[in-house]
């Protein structure tokens, strides 16, 4: 169970929390972040560090029979749990808790104050290639990490929804790895998963390389330029994915106007062999004469000691 949350009484102009965790240190405000198919994220405190936090939470009796979806859940916990960078979202805290009809899963996460890319772009029209071109490198770098860990990383599901921003210091990092795949030394995965339009051609041929997210990233690049979602021309995931495997561009493209960006993002969509890696793309031309102050917030604190929880499944 939860301990009580209990209103102290001289508090009359703070905020109440709806729960706290078992150890104390984190609570849970009542305002919702984000609803996804499978969690709530809720906006957390954490009292020792007093930062805001993601309180991330599942219930997990609404997905016993479903094997599959709860392999995806431990699995976004059990990997966020060994990723530390400043271009990933990082992970501070998880535990299970009795809520008297079944288990609830809660893991605390980095809060990102400005919500996701997609929704930040949209909310600003106007930014600068040089903007642009930082979030960007940021992204890569979260990939070259992600592409370089032992075992490889593929996140297999990254565009601007699932990648968040820090937009008072113009940070970005990658979350949601709901999706990913640890793939040993030959770096090959074999399962149909992902966002149809940000899904590269050989993901439907459930044969590939961590490339595709290079190409996922170039969708990414394409939105944040044109702020249309690539293929908004097609009304159905069939058309999308027979445009996509006869390698026909989306209709977007055509709207970049920059010949240096579009370059940029079509060496990102091409064909696996001739993709460069994320480190490879770091180096490219497109980013030279940017500043080095991509990190202009200082790194994440370090997590909790790990608790003894009731994490068997982790």
């Amino acid at each position: 169970m939860m301990p009580c949350v209990r209103r102290d009484p001289a508090d009359v102009d703070a905020e109440p929390f709806e729960e706290i965790d078992p150890s104390g240190r984190y609570g849970r405000y009542g305002d919702l972040l984000g609803l996804g198919a499978v969690k709530r994220v809720y906006r957390g405190f954490d009292q020792e560090e007093g930062i805001e936090m993601a309180w991330n939470q599942v219930r997990l009796r609404s997905f016993r029979d479903d094997n599959q979806v709860l392999s995806r859940i431990f699995g976004e916990v059990r990997l966020l749990r060994a990723l530390r960078h400043e271009n990933i979202i990082a992970l501070h805290d998880v535990w299970m808790d009795d809520d008297g009809g079944g288990n609830t899963l809660n893991f605390v996460t980095e809060f990102c104050n400005s919500g996701s890319l997609r929704e930040y772009r949209k909310r600003h029209r106007h930014v600068s290639l040089k903007a642009l071109k930082k979030w960007s490198r940021q992204i890569l770098k979260g990939l070259d990490y992600l592409h370089s860990h032992d075992p490889c990383v593929i996140h297999r599901d990254l565009n601007c929804s699932n990648v968040f921003i820090n937009g008072n210091v113009g940070q970005v990092k990658i979350g949601d790895f709901g999706l990913a795949a640890l793939v040993g030394k030959n770096h090959a995965a074999h399962s149909v998963l992902g966002t149809p339009e940000f899904m590269a051609p050989e993901m439907y041929e459930e044969d590939y390389t961590e490339l595709v997210d290079i190409y996922s990233f170039g969708m990414c690049v394409l939105e944040m330029v044109t702020r249309e979602i690539p293929y908004g021309e097609c009304d159905n995931v069939a058309r999308i994915y027979r445009k996509v495997t006869a390698g026909v561009r989306p209709a977007a493209l055509a709207n970049v106007k920059d010949p240096e960006v579009q370059a940029f993002i079509e060496r990102c969509l091409g064909k696996p062999r001739a993709r460069p890696s994320a480190s490879q793309l770091l180096t490219d031309p497109f980013f030279h004469g940017l500043d080095d102050d991509d990190a202009a917030s200082p790194p994440p604190p370090p997590p909790c000691p790990p608790a003894e929880r009731a994490i068997s499944a982790f």
